[in-house]
């Protein structure tokens, strides 16, 4: 059994080799494909040590490519845009097709009477999209992403994301003061379920939930507790998904994507929940949200039979226990747990057969990666 140490959540040296190892070398999400809409509409994405770009071509193609002028590896693009006609360095004004082809150089004839312009095109790497979710790995060759998923969509559920649409007041953006696995520990950790969220995410029956790994991919499915499914259609806030068959019911399924990328969806919306490391210590976590494509009457027509399920109480803003919000829930013990590895008494004890089971897989898979003997394999 592997318990990863202590160094693993606060020292440079581990973080720096889970960027080199693990990140550098697996497929990340970077968006869906509504972010780039257009031809010339691009976004850029941190992969472990690589900065890539996508963008969608004017053939409607996505393609990939590493963000780093050929001419003195300056950084292309920032953040997102749209309708770029060509790619061009804010530096010395080398340009770039949307293919990722050196067009023009300024002043060539004399500066640079002898480039060849088709040795210099952009660094590639691969792109692909899933369920409406847009994929980038730093290789230009790297194995498919289905490959890379195995059977991990046949255990995520009955939801059609492509077919439901973006919920805006769902989207959150968290700093979190803690290392990233302790982040995604969390989040696949079933024994914490009935105790720190026992009101906030009542209304799933944790004592029946199933969990597994499919390769490093962690997957989770808990029904529905029996007083809310008895009145799902009054008690739900919001338009029920209609997407769930006998053979995949109604519940909670929430896998998490090695290494980052958790899935949580129920029986009113779909979102992802990306946990992208910043430091040692710090996490950035982006969720979005997308529901069943209703009207605005009938979400409020929901809200009003859901509502008297759901009194209100007073909650405080200064007591994140008392939010009567999981996520701030969780990002309190998330934070927690990073403050007290600095204490000399710190020692993990006694651990969960069943429900804590998936952190200690977690921790062999990234413990495999990040010790991985070095070779060209690690390198793009």
């Amino acid at each position: 059994m592997i318990h990863l140490p202590k160094s693993a959540y606060t020292s440079c040296d581990w973080y720096d080799r889970e960027m080199r190892t693990l990140f550098s070398n697996t497929w990340q999400f970077c968006g869906f494909v509504e972010d780039l809409a257009d031809p010339g509409d691009w976004l850029t994405v941190q992969v472990g040590r690589h900065n890539l770009l996508v963008v969608k071509g004017r053939d409607h193609r996505l393609r990939a490519f590493h963000n780093l002028c050929r001419h003195r590896g300056t950084q292309l693009l920032r953040a997102t845009g749209k309708s770029e006609k060509a790619i061009t360095c804010p530096y010395h004004r080398w340009t770039y097709s949307l293919n990722g082809e050196l067009l023009s150089v300024p002043e060539r004839q004399r500066e640079f009477p002898d480039l060849d312009l088709k040795k210099f095109c952009l660094h590639r790497a691969s792109v692909e999209t899933w369920l409406g979710m847009i994929w980038v790995h730093p290789k230009p060759d790297a194995p498919g992403l289905m490959h890379w998923l195995r059977d991990v969509p046949d255990h995520i559920g009955p939801h059609r994301p492509e077919e439901l649409v973006p919920y805006p007041e769902g989207a959150t953006d968290h700093e979190i003061a803690a290392n990233w696995k302790i982040v995604v520990e969390n989040y696949i950790d079933g024994y914490h379920l009935a105790h720190l969220h026992a009101d906030t995410l009542n209304m799933y029956w944790h004592a029946r939930q199933e969990s597994r790994f499919i390769g490093p991919h962690f997957v989770f499915y808990e029904p529905l507790s029996p007083e809310y499914e008895a009145n799902l259609e009054k008690m739900a806030p919001m338009p029920l998904i209609d997407h769930f068959t006998p053979e995949k019911p109604v519940g909670a399924y929430v896998p998490m994507l090695f290494p980052n990328l958790g899935i949580a969806a129920n029986e009113t919306m779909w979102s992802i929940f990306h946990v992208i490391p910043l430091a040692p210590d710090r996490t950035r976590v982006v969720t979005r949200t997308r529901v069943m494509p209703v009207s605005e009457l009938a979400f409020y027509r929901q809200y009003l039979k859901s509502a008297q399920y759901y009194p209100s109480s007073e909650t405080s803003g200064d007591d994140p226990l008392a939010s009567g919000n999981f996520i701030d829930e969780d990002i309190y013990a998330c934070e927690q747990q990073q403050k007290s590895l600095a204490s000399p008494l710190f020692s993990v004890g006694a651990t969960a057969k069943n429900l804590e089971a998936a952190v200690v897989q977690f921790q062999e898979h990234v413990h495999a990666h990040v010790t991985a003997v070095p070779s060209a394999a690690t390198e793009v």
